[in-house]
């Protein structure tokens, strides 16, 4: 692991401007790019340490605020640690800025392109494609944003995503048609929203599409099992899921 630096940036995007957290290599060298899509929490102290894990093991990481439409991060107020006590108050102000970008994925998907851009702009990132790791909603995100920029995107993992592989004329899997890039889903074997038909559906269309990809459950796990700062972490999941990414990335990279 190599030391990092970590900043907030401003990207400019057609509705505004989105505030991020980049996060590169201490000796400011360009590396391949990583875009990390949140959970439903959004972009906070936990997330910047999970991009700035990214960055030590040889990447330039970006966070982007996705609800920025709504106040630049913290959009809501959080506690130190997410207990079920907190979830409902929680939930109440979050759950319309999620459903914002889930009723509207070309909206995303509009944004998703302005982060690309800064991305292939930034003397910190090397010439080519990039991967994305989404979390909970961001690995929704990440599946749209994969499957609207296939030439941007070499790489796409996903883990305790939720509503993978609805009925919704938009759902996520849809997207997999479009798709060029390698794909990772870790998904939490505990997850209400994410039930064992959806599962199937969802590899179906990898599989059908030609994707190169993996799917796996992880044994006793719950919604949100990398949050370190949730009452839904697994420790030993977590490090799966980090086992999992870094041997997607060194493929990739």
């Amino acid at each position: 692991m190599t030391a990092v630096q970590g900043t907030a940036v401003d990207i400019p995007t057609e509705d505004g401007i989105a505030d991020a957290y980049l996060v590169r290599s201490g000796d400011e060298r360009p590396r391949p790019a990583v875009l990390l899509y949140q959970d439903a929490f959004g972009l906070r102290p936990h997330l910047r340490s999970m991009a700035d894990r990214l960055a030590g093991a040889g990447y330039t990481v970006l966070v982007p605020n996705v609800f920025y439409r709504h106040g630049r991060a913290p959009v809501v107020e959080l506690p130190e640690f997410i207990d079920p006590e907190a979830r409902p108050e929680i939930f109440e102000k979050v759950g319309p800025l999620i459903m914002g970008l889930a009723r509207q994925p070309d909206l995303f998907k509009r944004d998703a392109g302005a982060y690309l851009r800064w991305l292939a702009d930034s003397p910190l990132v090397v010439d080519g494609p990039v991967a994305i790791t989404g979390y909970c909603m961001g690995a929704r995100l990440a599946l749209y944003t994969a499957g609207a920029y296939p030439e941007r995107v070499a790489a796409a993992a996903g883990f305790h995503g939720g509503r993978l592989a609805t009925d919704a004329p938009d759902s996520p899997h849809l997207a997999a048609e479009h798709i060029t890039a390698e794909v990772y889903f870790g998904h939490a074997d505990q997850d209400h929203s994410l039930p064992e038909e959806q599962i199937k559906r969802f590899e179906e269309a990898l599989s059908a599409a030609g994707v190169r990809h993996r799917c796996e459950v992880y044994p006793g796990a719950q919604h949100g099992y990398t949050q370190a700062d949730t009452s839904s972490y697994d420790a030993e999941a977590d490090e799966r899921h980090w086992a999992a990414l870094l041997d997607l990335l060194k493929r990739t990279f």
